[in-house]
């Protein structure tokens, strides 16, 4: 490998590498060997920006990036993502000093770089140090929201372009191979994919049901997910069959199922405050003026005299009003880990209703199935 300071890296992945792998299994371990993994990407991709700099590739390649994918067998998109990167990270010190130190990983470091548009610069350079600390404390789906929000603030009309071209964007291929195999593949725009998303799942929570209740039928009260007949992957492509024959049979005029999708607003939405899907995917407001014409408008105020009012003290199960407000106000999984969306999730007591726990928004907090089920046993 050589010798000084790449010699001194080469034998410390030597003594790793040799290393018995329960020795660095306990979490400790785990989290200290990202951590250093994230610091060599970002010594890398400084280093692939110097190099980029410096033109120092030859005459057989006609760029940086295409004498990296060669020299390092990378694919060709992979190494000009990385030098761009490299490149754009010159302009956000404070991104790559976090970088550097382990303290934030290549995925923020992209999402930052790539929010540094020639119409942002002045709101990065402004707001770098604020963002990159975000991206020190949040998780990363949390991270990337607060940052699309930050876009949107800091160039609505650049955001309202990019929304757009996600629409534009949208495809799907649905092709036959020689073995008369279908393949399906595409791309969908954020309140598309939703529409569909949302469908889907609801069909496959019927497969499941039935599912469950001829293995049940079959296996008796022991029943588990490895006695059903179908896989989750086979349900959802059954469930899509499903889409595809209750559109042939549903008349031409009937109609339309609403909602299709739920749109988490603020009354200052189109002065740039809140406006995210149920699941926490933020979305423009131009993106959802195609659809006002047909919206419907749920009214919640978690404060003040309109406050949602709790239902159903005495009911074993949340529901209605008393459900939603804790869906809204929570959003995810109570589980620090867990970024299940509430919706898909059970209310669950805080304090048990075996205990003596009431059927109250303040007693109530969304749990995912993995969840809500360890906490009961």
């Amino acid at each position: 490998m050589g010798t000084g300071v790449l010699g001194d890296l080469s034998s410390a992945v030597d003594r790793l590498v040799e290393a018995e792998p329960a020795t660095l299994s306990d979490r400790e371990a785990v989290v200290a060997l990202h951590r250093e993994l994230e610091r060599l990407a970002a010594v890398t991709t400084r280093a692939v920006a110097a190099f980029d700099a410096a033109g120092d590739w030859g005459d057989d390649a006609a760029s940086a990036a295409s004498w990296l994918a060669h020299q390092c067998r990378m694919a060709s998109a992979t190494a000009r993502a990385q030098v761009r990167l490299g490149q754009v990270l010159r302009h956000l010190p404070v991104t790559e000093a976090a970088w550097l130190a382990g303290e934030v990983g290549e995925a923020q470091a992209g999402l930052l770089a790539r929010s540094r548009t020639p119409r942002r610069e002045v709101a990065m350079a402004r707001d770098e140090e604020l963002l990159v600390g975000q991206a020190t404390r949040l998780r990363f789906r949390t991270f990337a929201k607060v940052l699309a929000y930050g876009r949107w603030r800091a160039d609505p009309d650049g955001a309202e372009d990019e929304s757009a071209g996600r629409r534009e964007r949208r495809r799907v291929h649905l092709s036959q191979s020689f073995e008369d195999v279908w393949f399906l593949e595409g791309t969908l725009d954020p309140l598309s994919g939703e529409i569909v998303a949302r469908e889907l799942r609801r069909l496959e929570e019927e497969l499941f049901n039935a599912d469950w209740a001829e293995a049940k039928a079959r296996v008796g009260d022991g029943v588990r997910p490895s006695d059903l007949t179908r896989s989750p992957a086979q349900r959802r492509a059954d469930a899509l069959v499903e889409m595809a024959t209750r559109s042939a049979t549903a008349p031409a005029g009937g109609r339309r199922p609403a909602p299709l999708f739920s749109v988490l607003v603020g009354y200052e939405t189109f002065a740039g405050m809140l406006c995210e899907l149920a699941g926490g995917t933020m979305l423009t407001p131009g993106s959802l003026l195609p659809w006002l014409d047909r919206a419907w408008v749920e009214r919640v105020v978690f404060d003040g005299p309109s406050r949602v009012i709790d239902v159903g003290v005495r009911q074993r199960l949340f529901s209605g009003a008393t459900r939603r407000a804790v869906e809204l106000r929570d959003r995810e999984c109570f589980t620090p880990s867990c970024d299940v969306p509430a919706e898909h999730c059970e209310i669950d007591h805080v304090q048990p209703w075996a205990e003596g726990g009431l059927t109250t928004q303040a007693n109530g907090r969304p749990a995912c199935a993995f969840h809500h089920r360890r906490r009961r046993t």
